[in-house]
């Protein structure tokens, strides 16, 4: 199986990356933007023709969701226009993509968890134009999976564990929201969820479609830096854990809007692929892993 990746050194690529390579019947390559500009389809048409993959995993994003405000045509270029042109070259070399998405294309405001076929309607330049690639990568590849996911943290790159860990480490106090839900979703179980499901499409034994995949039990921000902090005090990566208060959304504007809920329901990649939710606790056993 020969599996071409973009967006290696984000969270969800690194791990892919390391994950791959260590078995031996996969031949991966590994991508980042100095090496593949996604919005060059040129660039785009030639990597895929050459490498000829059987699975392309797209893992490059514009996931600066306050920048992307701003930053509108090139958050769309990085966000539809590179998936869009990955799914068309994997539909000419007979190849499948698995592209991942985000919570953001939904409103965020229902009660409840969130199913693969409720209504999107997203509310900032980021969700909309993840949903535009959704689209655009339904439409340009037959053999497509969609995998959203939400309040994605791991070793490499930024993320909300490593901004607490270091806040943690020089404050006593810290306010944190305290009403907008989701699951938290540790960045190797997304890669190991990707590679499951590669394996089944190398069986010609899959459903394609959108996913969702996330974490549980799901929790509101402030319940995450608390058990953060937990963590951290009980593996001395830090002496004491900082006193935490819980604030509102409205408490804590930011230039892009947030969803109040973020929860996916993962049953459907449960029940196709007999994937589980990202064990979000567990992958802090090692929060050591985190700093820096």
């Amino acid at each position: 199986m020969r599996i071409l990746i973009t967006g290696c050194h984000g969270q969800v690529g690194y791990c892919l990356t390391q994950q791959l390579s260590v078995d031996e019947s996969i031949t991966v390559l590994a991508l980042d933007r100095e090496n593949l500009d996604i919005t060059n389809q040129e660039a785009v048409n030639n990597a895929v023709a050459e490498f000829q993959p059987n699975i392309i995993i797209n893992a490059a994003a514009h996931t600066a969701v306050d920048k992307a405000e701003e930053e509108v045509e090139l958050s769309y270029a990085i966000n539809r226009d590179g998936p869009n042109y990955l799914a068309q070259a994997a539909q000419r070399v007979g190849a499948a993509i698995l592209h991942i998405s985000t919570d953001y294309v939904f409103e965020g405001n229902k009660v409840g968890e969130y199913q693969e076929a409720d209504t999107t309607n997203p509310q900032g330049v980021y969700g909309e134009s993840k949903l535009a690639g959704e689209i655009a990568v339904a439409n340009a590849c037959d053999k497509h999976i969609i995998l959203r996911t939400a309040w994605v943290f791991g070793e490499n790159g930024n993320n909300f564990v490593k901004t607490m860990l270091r806040l943690g480490a020089t404050r006593n106090e810290l306010s944190i929201v305290g009403d907008q839900f989701g699951g938290p979703t540790y960045a190797g179980d997304i890669a190991h969820a990707l590679i499951q499901i590669a394996n089944r499409i190398k069986g010609d034994d899959v459903e394609y479609g959108v996913y969702h995949y996330s974490g549980l039990p799901h929790v509101s921000w402030f319940e995450f830096a608390d058990t953060i902090f937990d963590a951290a005090v009980k593996q001395n990566i830090i002496l004491s854990k900082p006193s935490l208060t819980s604030i509102t959304t409205d408490q804590y504007p930011t230039p892009a809007k947030r969803p109040s809920n973020s929860r996916l329901n993962t049953d459907k990649i449960t029940n196709c692929f007999d994937i589980k939710a990202s064990d979000w606790t567990a992958a802090l056993n090692n929060i050591q892993a985190y700093k820096g």
